[in-house]
């Protein structure tokens, strides 16, 4: 499969903005997931750092899991339902058209998306975790500068999304912003 082929498919199946959104929409839950695991932390008895790692890793696996196979499952029902529509309003067979090949190939294409965005955004997250258990001295509290990264990621994601809208990138990440710390409050409450 080349780039030019790959245009092809997501042009037939207009799935340009699907992709877009598994991305954001996962990347947000890794996000929010890791910010609440190392909130958790932050807030109990101080616990190894090991013990964070693998509990965050853990989470991240298991979403990324989650997310490859609950979408290459629901979206290549779609896409053979879609080419089953297509092929009775054309009254023809498309078994081996550039539909049935973007039909079949797709769904990899978004599922790989939408696993690796939770994954890639919680390893990003903790990388100051593995810094510090590496011994490398960081400015702040590895687990409070995990958090900051989270903020950093999840503002991203907030800048993305305006951006794509045509709104203020600025206004969209501060509106993620605050979920993510709506998300730190309610934690905390539940902690005290």
């Amino acid at each position: 499969m080349d780039f030019q082929q790959l245009k092809l498919w997501l042009h037939l199946t207009r799935s340009h903005s699907i992709v877009r959104r598994y991305f954001v929409v996962n990347g947000f839950d890794g996000a929010l997931t890791m910010l609440g695991l190392i909130t958790g932390f932050h807030l109990s008895d101080k616990t190894q750092i090991t013990v964070v790692i693998s509990a965050c890793l853990g989470a991240a696996v298991a979403l990324g899991i989650s997310g490859m196979t609950s979408a290459y499952l629901s979206e290549s029902a779609e896409r053979r339902k879609a080419l089953a529509d297509l092929e009775e309003a054309m009254v023809t067979d498309l078994s081996n058209s550039a539909h049935a090949n973007a039909a079949r190939a797709i769904p990899f294409l978004i599922a790989l998306v939408n696993g690796a965005a939770p994954l890639l955004m919680s390893l990003v997250i903790i990388t100051p975790l593995w810094l510090a258990n590496a011994g490398v001295s960081l400015p702040l509290d590895p687990l409070l500068a995990a958090i900051g990264t989270a903020f950093l990621c999840i503002f991203g994601l907030g800048a993305f999304l305006g951006n794509v809208g045509g709104t203020s990138w600025l206004l969209s990440g501060i509106k993620t912003v605050a979920i993510a710390l709506a998300t730190v409050l309610i934690i905390s409450l539940l902690e005290s």
